[in-house]
């Protein structure tokens, strides 16, 4: 997504290091590109970039229900927001991975009936 972005992740057994997971692609990102933008006092004193928000939410999968619902929250949602008209029109997604597995059909959620707490 253009300003934020959603993913599953694996971590290795008794890592829960969400934080550093995080921070390494953040820096990474971040230090790939020219400075400029506009920061805060409160950045500044702290040598953060103007690109990230401080906080993440993370949620740990229960089942494979739980992680279905995930993934579909996360494909669907460059539709929700307006980027796409369908999950398969968002390029940078691993929804076309997931029809090629057979997982989803190439039209899922085409039909505009679908409805994240409820599913499709």
């Amino acid at each position: 997504m253009p300003d934020h972005l959603h993913c599953v992740w694996t971590l290795p057994l008794g890592d829960t290091d969400f934080s550093t997971r995080w921070n390494l692609p953040k820096g990474y990102f971040s230090r790939s590109i020219e400075k400029g933008e506009r920061i805060s006092n409160s950045r500044a004193k702290r040598r953060e970039r103007g690109l990230w928000q401080r906080r993440f939410w993370q949620h740990c999968v229960r089942d494979q229900e739980d992680f279905n619902k995930h993934v579909d929250y996360i494909h669907w949602n460059p539709v929700k927001h307006g980027w796409a008209k369908q999950a398969a029109a968002w390029p940078y997604s691993s929804f076309q991975r997931f029809v090629t597995k057979g997982i989803y059909p190439s039209d899922w959620g085409s039909h505009g009936i679908f409805d994240v707490d409820g599913g499709e």
